[in-house]
């Protein structure tokens, strides 16, 4: 199944770009502002209990994306 990622987040339209890039997905954009947010909390709880890095930032990539989901789908309701 493929998550909607509800288009480009800063759509632009460049007549003279042949290849078409259209950008980051605003999931995407939501996941990476909420990610600012969390990693460094997620980072310092990790720090004090000498837990995983890897496991932090894994942690910190899945509740980015549940965040974006989440604001898209709040979004759809309007």
């Amino acid at each position: 199944m493929t998550k909607n990622d509800a288009g480009s987040a800063f759509p632009h339209v460049d007549i003279s770009n042949t290849y078409g890039s259209e950008g980051m997905s605003l999931r995407d954009w939501f996941a990476g502002m909420a990610m600012q947010s969390l990693a460094g909390r997620i980072n310092a709880a990790c720090a004090e209990d000498n837990g995983d890095p890897i496991e932090a930032a894994r942690m910190i990539a899945e509740f980015s994306y549940l965040q974006a989901d989440s604001m898209l789908a709040e979004r759809d309701k309007t």
